[in-house]
C-alpha cells in the first residue's frame, strides 16, 4: 500500500513538473519612472483611429524614428543654419545633451524602444537644434522653404503636437538658453513655443510643469472650475441635446468677453447650468432670460480637431487619468450628440461651428472620440445631475410640450391666445352681466 502511495505521489510531481514555468529566464521590464510622459499611444485607442497618431511629414524622438527620411534633409539644413551663427559650437550643445542623457532617456515609456547611446544622442540634438532653429525663424524676417510653402509649415506643426512625436520640453528649453536668443530677442522658449502653437502670447503654468508640445497644447484650455466628483463617480446617462430640447431646456452660447481672443477660446471647457430665479414664469417666451439654459462656450469643428483632441485624450489616459479634464468634456458633448440632428440644433445656436461641412460628420467624430475612453471621475458630475434633474421633471415636460404645441412661432402664438380670448368672451357673454359685476 506505502508502495502504491508512492508511485501515485511520484505521478503528480511528474505532473507538476511538466507545468512550472522557467521564470530564471524572464528579463525585469524597465520599471516607470517619475519623469516619464512620453508614451506610445495605447493599441485600444490606435486601433480606432491610427493614422490621428501617427506623423505624416516629420518624425521627432525615437518612436517613429528614421520612419520619414525626407526631411531628414531639411533637419540638416536647419542644424547647419543653426550652427553657422558666431559663437554656436556643436560640441557645446552635444555635452549638453550627453550630461542629460539619462534624464531624457526617463521620460519616455518603457514601451517605448530607445537606439543605442550614440545614435540616441544625435538624434535629440538634430531633432532639437530643428525645433529651435524653426521657431526662430517663425518669429524672425528671413525667408525660409517651410514659410514659403503654407501646406508644409502647417503639416509640419501638426506633427509637433502628436504624443508619441515629442522631445521633452525641459531639454529644449535648456538648449535654447544654452543659445542665448532671449538675451536678443526678449523671449523665453515657453514663448514661442506659444506664438508657434497658438498665435501669440498666453499665460501658462511655469516652464518646468510643461512636459512637451502635446502636454503644452492640454494646459492651453483652463481646466473646469468646478469641483471634481470621486473616484468611480462618473456622468451615468445625459439625454441628447434634442431630448433636452423636448424638455425645454434652452442651449446659449457662451457670451465672450473677448471675442476671437486667446484668452476666450481657452475657455472652451466652461460648460454651466443657468437656472432661472422665478420657474413658474420659465416657459413664457417674452421673459426667455428667466428660462434655464445650458450655456456653452463654441466649440470649432474642422479638419484637424479629431487628431488633436485624440491625442490630448490619449496623453489624459496614460499621464493624467485622474484629472482628465479634456476626456470630460468630450465624452459630456458624446452624451449631448448622438445624431445630426442634435448637431443641427447646436449649430443653430451657436455652439458648434461646423467646418466640416456635415452635421452627421460632426455627430460621427464626437461619437468615435468618446470611443475606448475609460474615466476614473468627471468634472461635469455636478452639471450633469442638475440637467437630468431638469429634464425628468414632469413641471418642464408639460410646460415643453404645450409651448411646442400652442406658442411654436407667433402666428399659432397669437392664433392660441385669440382663441383664449374668444373663449374667456363666450364664458363672461354666457354668465351675463353679473360676471361683468364680479369682476
Amino acid at each position: 500500500m506505502a508502495n502504491f502511495a508512492s508511485a501515485i505521489d511520484s505521478l503528480h510531481e511528474n505532473e507538476v513538473e511538466e507545468i512550472i514555468i522557467d521564470i530564471t529566464q524572464i528579463e525585469e521590464s524597465a520599471q516607470w519612472h517619475p519623469e516619464c510622459c512620453i508614451y506610445k499611444v495605447p493599441k485600444r485607442l490606435r486601433d480606432v483611429m491610427e493614422q490621428a497618431y501617427t506623423p505624416k511629414l516629420i518624425s521627432i524622438g525615437p518612436v517613429h524614428y528614421g520612419k520619414l527620411a525626407n526631411m531628414e534633409k531639411l533637419k540638416l539644413k536647419y542644424f547647419k543654419d543653426f550652427f553657422s551663427r558666431p559663437g554656436k559650437s556643436q560640441k557645446e550643445f552635444a555635452s549638453i545633451i550627453e550630461e542629460y542623457e539619462d534624464k531624457i532617456r526617463h521620460c519616455y515609456a518603457a514601451e517605448i524602444s530607445l537606439p543605442e547611446r550614440e545614435v540616441f544622442l544625435k538624434m535629440v540634438l538634430l531633432d532639437s537644434i530643428f525645433i529651435i532653429e524653426l521657431f526662430l525663424k517663425i518669429t524672425g524676417t528671413q525667408k525660409d522653404y517651410i514659410l514659403c510653402k503654407p501646406w508644409l509649415a502647417f503639416g509640419i506643426s501638426q506633427d509637433l503636437i502628436l504624443l508619441e512625436n515629442q522631445l521633452p520640453f525641459f531639454i529644449l528649453n535648456h538648449l535654447y538658453d544654452q543659445s542665448r536668443f532671449s538675451e536678443v530677442n526678449h523671449k523665453t522658449f515657453l514663448m514661442l513655443a506659444c506664438a508657434y502653437f497658438f498665435g501669440g502670447d498666453i499665460e501658462l503654468s511655469p516652464e518646468n510643469e510643461v512636459k512637451h508640445f502635446t502636454d503644452l497644447q492640454r494646459y492651453f484650455y483652463y481646466p473646469p472650475n468646478y469641483p471634481l466628483s470621486k473616484d468611480g463617480y462618473v456622468i451615468q446617462y445625459l439625454p441628447s441635446a434634442t431630448k433636452l430640447d423636448t424638455a425645454g431646456l434652452l442651449f446659449k452660447k457662451w457670451d465672450k468677453l473677448e471675442e476671437n481672443s486667446l484668452a476666450a477660446d481657452r475657455r472652451l471647457l466652461d460648460i454651466k447650468l443657468q437656472k432661472n430665479c422665478l420657474p413658474f414664469l420659465q416657459k413664457l417666451s417674452c421673459l426667455e432670460f428667466l428660462q434655464t439654459h445650458l450655456v456653452i462656450p463654441p466649440f470649432v469643428v474642422d479638419d484637424q480637431t479629431e487628431e488633436r483632441f485624440r491625442n490630448l485624450m490619449a496623453l489624459e489616459m496614460c499621464h493624467y487619468p485622474d484629472n482628465a479634464y479634456i476626456c470630460n468634456y468630450i465624452l459630456l458633448l458624446d452624451f449631448l450628440i448622438n445624431s445630426k440632428e442634435d448637431v443641427e440644433l447646436l449649430v443653430k445656436e451657436g455652439i458648434i461651428v461646423n467646418s466640416l461641412g456635415s452635421n452627421k460628420a460632426v455627430a460621427n467624430m464626437v461619437n468615435k472620440l468618446g470611443q475606448e475612453i475609460i474615466e476614473v471621475n468627471s468634472y461635469y458630475l455636478g452639471v450633469a445631475d442638475a440637467v437630468n434633474k431638469h429634464y425628468r421633471s414632469p413641471w418642464n415636460q408639460n410646460m415643453a410640450s404645450l409651448k411646442k404645441v400652442y406658442f411654436r412661432d407667433i402666428w399659432r402664438g397669437s392664433a392660441t391666445v385669440a382663441a383664449v380670448l374668444v373663449l374667456i368672451m363666450a364664458i363672461l357673454s354666457f354668465l351675463g352681466p353679473s360676471a361683468f359685476r364680479i369682476i
